[in-house]
């Protein structure tokens, strides 16, 4: 297995999974000689500046770390129950051309589980657009309308995205609960529900917690395909890392263990140690598979695989304080060690049916 060193400076240059994030404008008002602040999400309820506070350093913590987001690596708007959807159907991975005949030049690949649209259709050929993929694949190994919905729904998620300048997570659907955090703008989330009642039921630090709905958009993400000259970006950054790791081993697997460890943090920070010892096993189990990427920055940052890689989350946890249980979950992990088997998926418990269930996720 190809080891790749995970320094800060690579992680900022993996521009498929950043967001921009920026800083909450939060209007404070004179009552009566008291400053008072209504954020986004209250609902007309006023907070002390002690609370304000509070708000404006979490919101400033989020913006100073964030990443900045590439446009084209989010597939362009395919809702899971489009007829323009269209899901590959293989194994492992399958070729995408410039033109719908097998001697047309290769311009990118399909993975297992990804998904796009459907841009037209021609002799036993389709072209799709997955991500910043663009061109001809046969028919043969595609899925379309109900079986492509299908798959869409095992696989992929809803995520919500905060339209507004700040926004706060609540332990409840109630603007009068406690407040679990601030959001900005383009923050995303896993969602769990939709409530119904105004309200959005979300994964906020592997806890249950709530937001409105006024001030999100809801949007369905799957796996989107990766281009040749993508591909070539991430195999000359590998052999790179590589040649660095020969030199270096114990520095560059410490970088490694250390990003690994920050994924289990945001992902089952507050699960048992076998739990974080399972999400670990998830990302391993992609490394030593033809499916994905073979290194572990690029299974992480992968295009839609793990949300904490895609919000910036697991870059503040690696620049900061990973705790001591999650690193030796990831050391027990890239030394082979598994308490799921060979799953390469997990979700929350509810969102996948069949699988394994450990602790608060279901693995598959």
């Amino acid at each position: 297995m190809k080891r790749k060193r995970a320094s800060v400076s690579a992680m900022c240059l993996v521009a498929t999974v950043a967001l921009i994030m920026q800083t909450a404008q939060l209007q404070v008002m004179a009552t009566e000689g008291v400053g008072v602040a209504a954020v986004t999400g209250g609902s007309g309820v006023k907070y002390s500046e002690k609370e304000l506070a509070k708000a404006e350093q979490s919101a400033e913590a989020i913006s100073e770390s964030a990443m900045q987001k590439a446009d084209s690596t989010i597939t362009e708007s395919v809702r899971r129950d489009s007829s323009d959807l269209v899901m590959a159907n293989v194994s492992k991975a399958m070729n995408v051309r410039s033109d719908p005949s097998e001697k047309s030049k290769k311009v990118g690949v399909l993975y297992k589980d990804c998904g796009g649209k459907v841009l037209d259709h021609k002799d036993g050929w389709t072209k799709i657009q997955s991500g910043d993929l663009i061109g001809w694949a046969k028919d043969d190994y595609l899925l379309f309308k109900d079986d492509a919905r299908k798959l869409a729904s095992e696989v992929g998620s809803q995520v919500i995205t905060v339209t507004a300048d700040a926004l706060y997570v609540r332990s409840k659907a109630s603007t009068s609960s406690k407040s679990l955090g601030v959001l900005t703008k383009n923050d995303q989330l896993d969602m769990i529900k939709d409530l119904g009642n105004g309200w959005y039921s979300v994964d906020f630090d592997d806890t249950t917690a709530y937001v409105q709905s006024d001030f999100v958009i809801k949007d369905f993400r799957i796996d989107t395909g990766e281009t040749v000259v993508s591909i070539q970006k991430r195999k000359e950054g590998a052999e790179k890392a590589n040649r660095k790791a020969n030199r270096g081993a114990v520095m560059a697997d410490a970088d490694e263990t250390r990003l690994l460890a920050a994924l289990i943090q945001c992902e089952a920070g507050n699960q048992s140690y076998e739990g974080k010892v399972a999400v670990g096993a998830v990302v391993m189990n992609r490394v030593r598979s033809a499916a994905y990427p073979n290194t572990i920055q690029d299974v992480i940052y992968a295009s839609g695989q793990f949300t904490p890689a895609l919000n910036g989350k697991v870059a503040r946890v690696y620049n900061k304080t990973v705790n001591p249980s999650c690193i030796k979950a990831a050391q027990d992990a890239l030394a082979g060690n598994t308490t799921v088997g060979g799953a390469t998926h997990f979700k929350r418990v509810g969102l996948h049916h069949g699988g394994f269930v450990l602790g608060d996720h279901v693995f598959w």
